[in-house]
């Protein structure tokens, strides 16, 4: 046991050193007998690699605060010198240990960064005893909740973050929320960023403000089917948008965490998407 134990020491010191991507840190220690969900929790505690490989992310805290019908869950990083609040929405799965990786890399690019949990009325993601019940419960909620949630967690940064332009990112599940955000006409958000999410089946972001930055993989066939729709209502909206496509990658390549991961993608996308809201936020 205290031989497992250095060796899961040296996995996690070597990724938070940056010699280890994520992905290959979690195999190698789901190799020594961790579950994915040990070996997150024991990475997000050692910090994330930066974009550029080198170094450490502080990843983000645990926080609570008011929501419409009730406390709420999320995770928090605070900017040293913030160009812009950035409101993150998470995958099908809750708020999982990457997301308070995520926020925590944002923060270190200058936007303190507040990821809702999603699943906050059923005790949060963390309370699941079977963690692949999140996309039903999630599938089950009423769609006003959980814009409601979404809403209240733009109502916390503005009191975090004062001042400040607030923006929104959500990978899958939360690219559609991001859609549906700017489908409810939610006019305090001056940037969005839907990474594959599905667009609703009659989109209008006729009421919306944000300059918008959709991403999609070239082989996520299943979310490129409503591109053409959602492109069609921006330019009906007159809003600011570009649409890009990543070449080889496919649905969920951003999450370093998945089997679908894409390096050379997720890199690019995260890079065009800090240049997006340097753009449209700080």
């Amino acid at each position: 046991m205290a031989l497992r134990n250095y060796l899961v020491g040296e996995v996690a010191e070597d990724f938070a050193d940056g010699l280890l991507s994520r992905r290959e840190a979690v195999r190698r220690l789901g190799l020594l007998g961790l579950s994915l969900s040990s070996a997150t929790t024991l990475l997000a505690a050692c910090g994330a690699p930066t974009a550029g490989g080198t170094g450490t992310t502080k990843p983000g805290e645990s926080v609570r605060f008011a929501g419409p019908a009730g406390e709420l869950q999320g995770a928090w990083a605070a900017a040293k010198d913030p160009r812009g609040a950035l409101l993150v929405i998470h995958e099908n799965r809750g708020l999982t240990p990457h997301f308070f990786d995520l926020v925590g890399r944002f923060a270190s690019a200058s936007y303190s960064a507040l990821c809702v949990d999603l699943l906050s009325a059923e005790g949060g993601t963390a309370s699941l005893e079977d963690p692949a019940a999140a996309p039903t419960m999630l599938g089950n909620a009423p769609p006003e909740r959980l814009l409601g949630d979404l809403k209240a967690g733009i109502d916390e940064l503005e009191r975090r973050v004062p001042d400040a332009k607030v923006g929104v990112v959500g990978f899958c599940f939360g690219g559609g929320m991001t859609w549906n955000l700017l489908q409810a006409g939610e006019q305090r958000l001056a940037a969005a960023v839907p990474f594959y999410g599905p667009a609703p089946e009659s989109p209008d972001f006729s009421r919306a403000k944000a300059a918008v930055f959709a991403i999609y993989g070239e082989q996520d066939e299943r979310v490129n089917a409503s591109r053409d729709r959602a492109e069609a209502a921006l330019k009906a909206a007159g809003l600011t948008y570009e649409i890009r496509t990543f070449a080889g990658a496919g649905h969920a390549f951003f999450n370093d965490t998945g089997p679908r991961y894409n390096a050379q993608a997720a890199q690019e996308a995260y890079q065009a998407v800090l240049d997006w809201y340097a753009q449209h936020l700080a």
